[in-house]
């Protein structure tokens, strides 16, 4: 899951290090023209469902002199217990929270469900994740995707205050399953959706908030290969 191999490709824009191998061929023939390193995180968000075409690249810009931070909302509903889908999202934090660690950015984590939404790390660099930390996080209840989003919001505004250069990153990990519409917290530089919905009639909600905000959108499965 998401490896730490020493092949692996990084993206300063950021902070993480993604799997070598990923894209190799068009990514030999843009260097050897533009010299630029492919972001591929925008890249599949651009790409969406369609196959891979030159004009969904977006490439990598220079690292934020002012540091990243990473500001993960998760979501704790119930419906997020089925098919074992928040177990999922936390294997996913741990290993983000990894990249992270390693590379020197802060990380948030908010948790949402039930009644409300609940700021319970950061932002700091994480010293140490594990399963053992995380593993008391449950889930049940309703999804107030807008109180995880407003609670993200703060955090960010605070970061935004604390460090105005640092670049941040505004991560949901949800299954979309909330009649929501929040607005996009003006502080987060860069948003992505790590689409949960599996059910064979989809609601769709993760999309279209992604599409209303200008965010990328991923699929568990793109994010892990």
């Amino acid at each position: 899951m998401l490896s730490h191999r020493k092949g692996a490709a990084a993206d300063s824009r950021s902070g993480f290090r993604w799997r070598q191998g990923a894209g190799a061929g068009l990514r030999g023939r843009l260097q050897g023209t533009a010299g630029k390193r492919i972001a591929w995180l925008p890249t599949l968000a651009a790409r969406r469902q369609d196959a891979l075409r030159t004009e969904h690249l977006r490439f990598v810009r220079e690292a934020p002199r002012g540091g990243v931070l990473h500001c993960f909302v998760l979501d704790c509903s119930g419906s997020m217990l089925g098919g074992q889908r928040l177990a999922l999202a936390k294997g996913l934090l741990i290993a983000l929270f990894d990249r992270a660690s390693a590379a020197r950015a802060e990380a948030a984590l908010v948790c949402f469900g039930g009644a409300g939404a609940t700021l319970r790390f950061g932002p700091a660099v994480p010293r140490w994740w594990n399963e053992r930390w995380l593993g008391p996080v449950g889930g049940g209840g309703g999804t107030p995707l807008a109180s995880g989003v407003r609670e993200a919001a703060q955090v960010l505004a605070r970061s935004a205050r604390r460090k105005p250069a640092q670049q941040r990153w505004l991560w949901i990990l949800s299954d979309g399953r909330s009649g929501d519409q929040p607005a996009r917290p003006r502080h987060a530089d860069e948003v992505v959706f790590v689409d949960f919905e599996r059910e064979a009639i989809r609601l769709g909600r993760c999309r279209a908030l992604a599409d209303a905000w200008g965010a990328a959108l991923l699929t568990p499965d793109e994010l892990i290969a």
